[in-house]
């Protein structure tokens, strides 16, 4: 099973889609350790002073795809999920000074808490799905799928050129391009979908 992740892929306002649509996506690895589910509370890791979290929506894939097109892309997700690709951001920025590359900074235990995965079949619209991220009881995210760069399809036809997708590997698609921050010890993340809480934990 492979975790793949897209960085930079919303915008605050859809008119700046166009110029940023290069066809060049970023993507990353991670782990399949650093996933955590059932909202199970996550020690705070000890590798980061800086522990960044971005709520993102997570597809999986139903079944076995290689060079998929567009028009048949979103016939490959069988179910969708909320989670939160952690980064640290100070391994990170280590790593980079190096031209290192993110492996240790996004691979890390713990780094993926999702929650449990939804039909593919309740969203009416790819395009246009609601989600947020309260922490501490405070709204820190809001997302809609509509203001994304590159769509789910889009993400999964370009993966797909480079390799072969299977049943149950997830994609994180990227998270809102406001609210972004820093958390820490003692808080307390719930993100919903569609106003439905999924993703509820505690870091410890």
């Amino acid at each position: 099973m492979k975790i793949i992740g897209i960085g930079k892929n919303y915008v605050n306002d859809k008119s700046e889609i166009s110029a940023l649509k290069t066809g060049e996506q970023l993507i990353f690895l991670k782990a399949e350790s650093t996933l955590v589910t059932n909202n199970e509370n996550i020690p705070f890791p000890a590798i980061t002073n800086e522990l960044a979290y971005e709520v993102e929506l997570v597809v999986k894939i139903g079944k076995k795809g290689k060079d998929i097109s567009v028009e048949d892309a979103n016939s490959y997700i069988s179910e969708i999920a909320v989670g939160i690709d952690y980064t640290a951001k100070d391994v990170l920025t280590s790593s980079r000074a190096n031209k290192g590359p993110w492996a240790l900074a996004k691979g890390f235990d713990g780094a993926s808490p999702i929650s449990e995965f939804k039909p593919v079949s309740n969203f009416k619209n790819l395009n246009n799905i609601n989600f947020n991220l309260r922490i501490n009881n405070q709204e820190k995210q809001v997302g809609n799928t509509n203001y994304m760069i590159y769509n789910f399809a889009e993400i999964i036809s370009y993966v797909s050129k480079f390799m072969t997708l299977e049943p149950e590997d997830i994609i994180f698609t990227g998270t809102p391009s406001a609210g972004v921050g820093l958390n820490f010890k003692g808080d307390h993340l719930q993100a919903s979908i569609e106003g439905e809480l999924l993703l509820d934990f505690k870091l410890v």
